[in-house]
């Protein structure tokens, strides 16, 4: 709970009084590698904070290819706003891909969370700016690039993740094939 609380901490000032109710509405989820968080076509009922593991977004193109949008690891949220907030159903998947410690809040209690405490939605709403910034970032410099410039600027920009995720979902978020990134990786050794 501490990482979650210092995360926020860094959006905004909250007092122990608005700390304690916080900790109190969070509840900790464990999910197993290959666990889903979110699938497509279910409503998103929890508002996360991964403290430990990696996610991947992920949908199905119409030609029925798997494709992976992003990843989120450690102290970063986890949330598919557009299903929380409006209560659609999502579009994406949201699958751990290691083993996940997260910190979760129900929509309930999160809406609870944003009229009980003054500021606290000030507070979230810098916090899904910074992701939805980072969403964007991690996508755009991938679009324009050959593939060993992305494999490269990944690696530059996620240092820790590059082996901690499966070769066939980095080569997918990188949009090429398994056997591209591979030759890639053996080149660049």
């Amino acid at each position: 709970m501490k990482n979650f609380i210092d995360y926020i901490l860094q959006f905004g000032n909250l007092n122990q009084q608005q700390v304690e109710l916080i900790s109190k509405k969070a509840t900790e989820l464990n999910l197993q590698k290959d666990d889903y968080f979110l699938e497509a076509g279910k409503v998103s009922k929890q508002f996360g904070f991964i403290i430990d593991g990696i996610t991947r977004v992920s949908y199905y193109n119409n030609k029925g290819e798997e494709i992976t949008k992003y990843f989120i690891e450690e102290n970063n949220i986890l949330v598919d706003l557009e299903s929380f907030e409006n209560e659609l159903p999502s579009i994406a998947y949201v699958q751990a891909i290691t083993d996940c410690k997260m910190i979760v809040f129900s929509k309930k209690d999160w809406q609870e969370l944003l009229n009980t405490i003054l500021g606290f939605d000030a507070i979230v709403f810098k916090i899904i700016s910074k992701a939805l910034l980072q969403k964007i970032e991690r996508r755009s410099s991938i679009v324009s690039e050959d593939g060993t410039t992305r494999y490269l600027a990944f690696l530059e920009t996620y240092p820790n993740l590059a082996n901690r995720i499966p070769l066939s979902y980095l080569a997918s978020y990188l949009g090429m094939t398994q056997s591209s990134l591979s030759r890639i990786r053996k080149n660049i050794r």
